[in-house]
């Protein structure tokens, strides 16, 4: 079967008929760190793949909100943002 990987783009080959997270051991991927898809799909680390296949690994990447400088005040904590409550 055979295994398109990127960062860096490369093919590689590897004996299928087996699960997807057997597949990452032997290539020495950690299975938490990329996507796999078959085809249009994404498949889960116990799926089997055959010998005809070809499964893309692409890494996984997160990203959050952009952090604050180091001593700035919130924006919810600066004098004036907040709201008075009626009486």
């Amino acid at each position: 079967m055979k295994v398109v990987l990127r960062n860096p783009r490369r093919e590689v080959e590897v004996p299928g008929g087996r699960r997807v997270k057997d597949i990452l051991k032997d290539l020495d991927i950690i299975p938490e760190t990329v996507l796999v898809i078959r085809g249009d799909s994404l498949i889960t680390h116990d799926q089997i793949v055959e010998d005809h296949d070809t499964i893309e690994l692409r890494p996984v990447m997160s990203g959050g909100a952009e952090p604050h400088a180091p001593g700035a005040a919130h924006p919810r904590s600066e004098p004036g943002s907040r709201t008075p409550l009626q009486q």
